[in-house]
């Protein structure tokens, strides 16, 4: 059946402009990092991003490596956008990256001006597109100057493969030298997507200042900590759960009996407002300004229903606040 998107799309959901620049983005935005993969059923993707965009979600975010294996959810992406989202291309945001290993040899990791390059044309490839919307170096290289990365994607711009520029996972000094070369090549840095979260706030130390003085965007990943920030773990560890398995990115020993007690008065705190916890973590980044967009994921559309409702309640009280730095300064 052919998919045709909710006319009223564009209404429930709030834009945000992304520091200084003229694009806006939707305060929720849709993450590709799992569950989009060979290893996932298409189908249950694909209603994931009809859903999305239905609730007037615009922006996907891709990497070159998100699978597993590593691109091929840029390949399924690129299949369900050719055969559903054809006609709406020029109402979305794509960006993808590169910055970790990606292919076997000296080229296929890291922030040299080859890989850099090849990933993207890569990545067009897969998705099936003439150019990303916004290109981010996915981390800085040490044994690269920083100057050649910006180079890169500077060119990238330039060739018309990607309309804006982004930086991941720089701290403040490495950040604060890209934006200005970035702007010295006459391509500004769009927007830094930081990992952040209630649980892991070190963009507090330097990086959101830096940010709002340079008119720069925010968008955070990882808000829930790979879960730790929903109702999951209030009991423990579920034997279905990220935390149980053994390859997973969230391990069995970030669930320390202090942190579970600091999710469980978190929860608390988000009952007493209505909310899950997952929707106040999602809140609590919202409420500054400075972040243009948070990037969640979702492993089925009830999940990503669930999490745009905390879009309901962005507002804190000074108590709320104040209770929930006690409760986050404790552990």
């Amino acid at each position: 059946m052919h998919y045709l998107p909710n006319s009223d799309r564009y209404k429930s959901m709030p834009y945000r402009r992304t520091g200084r620049s003229g694009l806006k983005l939707p305060a929720i935005s849709l993450g590709l990092w799992q569950n989009f993969g060979d290893v996932n059923v298409l189908e249950n993707s694909r209603n994931i991003l009809h859903l999305a965009f239905d609730s007037g979600i615009t922006h996907f975010d891709l990497a070159n490596n998100y699978g597993p294996p590593p691109g091929s959810a840029e390949e399924n992406f690129g299949r369900i956008l050719h055969e559903d989202f054809r006609s709406y291309r020029d109402e979305l945001i794509i960006s993808s990256k590169a910055g970790y290993q990606m292919w076997d040899g000296p080229y296929g990791d890291g922030g040299s001006r080859k890989y850099l390059i090849s990933s993207l044309d890569q990545s067009l490839r897969r998705m099936r597109l003439e150019y990303v919307d916004i290109f981010y170096h996915h981390r800085p290289d040490a044994e690269t100057p920083i100057e050649e990365s910006m180079m890169a994607l500077n060119q990238i711009v330039r060739q018309g493969k990607a309309l804006y520029v982004g930086l991941s996972n720089y701290k403040p000094e490495e950040a604060a030298q890209a934006i200005t070369i970035l702007r010295e090549l006459g391509t500004p840095c769009l927007i830094h997507q930081p990992k952040y979260s209630m649980l892991e706030r070190w963009v507090e130390g330097g990086l959101l200042d830096l940010l709002e003085k340079e008119g720069i965007g925010c968008i955070p990943f990882s808000p829930l900590a790979q879960g730790l920030l929903t109702d999951k773990y209030l009991n423990g560890v579920p034997t279905d759960s990220r935390a149980a398995k053994s390859n997973s990115s969230l391990r069995e020993d970030q669930l320390t009996d202090e942190k579970l007690a600091t999710i469980r008065q978190l929860n608390d705190i988000a009952r007493q407002r209505g909310q899950t916890l997952a929707q106040m973590a999602l809140a609590w980044l919202l409420k500054d300004q400075r972040v243009t967009s948070v990037l969640i994921g979702a492993s089925k559309p009830e999940q990503l229903q669930d999490s745009l409702k905390c879009l309901d309640t962005i507002d804190f009280s000074n108590d709320e606040l104040s209770r929930i730095e006690t409760i986050l300064g404790q552990h």
